[in-house]
């Protein structure tokens, strides 16, 4: 009479679980989840209703392969927007997080998009999930690109914003334009959300420059 199979053949055996062991050691964990975020600028739906949250992500393969699968940065139609939080924190100025914090902008000029944008973007990524900003990784929260038809904008979002923390928001100045190998001639300037929110005519005042 013939018997079961041995359970390390069964789909749900000991084998499975060996084999599921194996493929988490594989991969990377990172030190935090992230989400990626997509602004579609549709002017019939309210801001709220063009947000849409596309996936997370905590291993550094998942990242590499969401980042292979979606479209790049610079393909994306004028309005529109990607963004990079930790989970649990939304990309908007209301959220707690991000209320009393500000934002690292990078201004790239249209004729940078199809050189520039997409390395800045994601050499900015590749500074969160890795960790890059030393003892201050945790006053980053995220980033965001706005695709724009004359200038797009990259910025670093920071969780704190008050005077106390000027010396980690400079670090984390430098850092990105370090990272992002940027000239002397080309300045990065730090904004706060409540200026951004309040500003009058095209332009926040900046608070630092690099």
């Amino acid at each position: 009479m013939a018997g079961n199979k041995p359970d390390e053949d069964n789909e749900n055996g000991p084998k499975s679980a060996i084999v599921e062991e194996i493929d988490l050691q594989i991969k990377h964990p990172l030190h935090n989840t992230w989400v990626l975020w997509y602004y579609d600028n549709d002017r019939k739906k309210s801001w709220a209703e063009n947000l849409k949250e596309i996936t997370s992500f905590s291993t550094v393969e998942d990242f590499w392969s969401l980042y292979n699968h979606i479209k790049a940065a610079s393909e994306l139609k004028p309005g529109s927007d990607y963004s990079l939080f930790k989970k649990g924190i939304r990309p908007m100025w209301e959220d707690d997080a991000n209320k009393q914090g500000g934002r690292w902008l990078i201004s790239l000029e249209k004729r940078q998009r199809e050189i520039d944008l997409d390395n800045c973007w994601l050499e900015i990524m590749l500074c969160m999930i890795g960790e890059s900003f030393e003892g201050n990784a945790d006053e980053v929260n995220g980033a965001t690109v706005n695709v724009r038809p004359k200038v797009d904008k990259i910025g670093l979002w920071t969780a704190d914003a008050d005077k106390s923390k000027a010396d980690v928001n400079m670090a984390i100045g430098r850092k990105i334009k370090d990272r992002l190998n940027l000239s002397n001639r080309q300045q990065i300037h730090f904004q706060l959300h409540r200026d951004t929110q309040t500003k009058s005519g095209s332009a926040a005042k900046n608070t630092f420059s690099i």
